[in-house]
């Protein structure tokens, strides 16, 4: 079975950042080639929507067919509100804890993002990590590409 991975929309604007771009053009290459799949949400369309051009565009390039697609839906929304209600993050930061539930509530082997702010920030994922398991989820991993090349379990295919 193929590593499922949440993405986020940093991620698929990294791939246009001087700063991410290496590694996330190194990152889409394993999707490419089927080494991995790519899980998208419904909340990733609509960011996207206020995305540049090209970052909006970037996706387009494949076949919707090659993503695995989650939706925000009220178990989403409740764990996504715990992690508020406990001060993970602020309320400023909803969309994001959105993104965590949802990967959390599909049972993603990932969650990749280069938000190292609310979601890639050790501090954040022990706090995301405590609420899923408080709420019956299990801990998921979170880390940025580059983390994830050199993760100790991480296996493509």
């Amino acid at each position: 079975m193929q590593t499922r991975i949440y993405i986020d929309t940093s991620v698929v604007g990294g791939y246009f950042d001087i700063e991410f771009e290496n590694a996330t053009k190194h990152f889409f290459n394993w999707f490419e080639n089927n080494d991995v799949v790519f899980v998208i949400s419904d909340l990733l369309d609509l960011e996207l929507l206020n995305a540049p051009e090209q970052v909006r565009d970037n996706l387009n390039r494949y076949n919707i067919d090659k993503f695995e697609r989650i939706y925000l839906d009220q178990p989403s929304i409740e764990l996504a509100n715990a992690y508020i209600n406990i001060k993970v993050v602020g309320i400023s930061s909803l969309e994001d804890c959105r993104h965590i539930a949802m990967a959390t509530i599909a049972k993603v082997d990932y969650i990749v993002s280069w938000n190292f702010k609310h979601i890639v920030n050790m501090e954040k994922i022990i706090g995301y990590n405590s609420v899923n398991l408080l709420k019956g989820y299990t801990a998921v991993d979170i880390l940025t590409p580059i983390e994830l090349f050199n993760h100790e379990n991480f296996k493509t295919k």
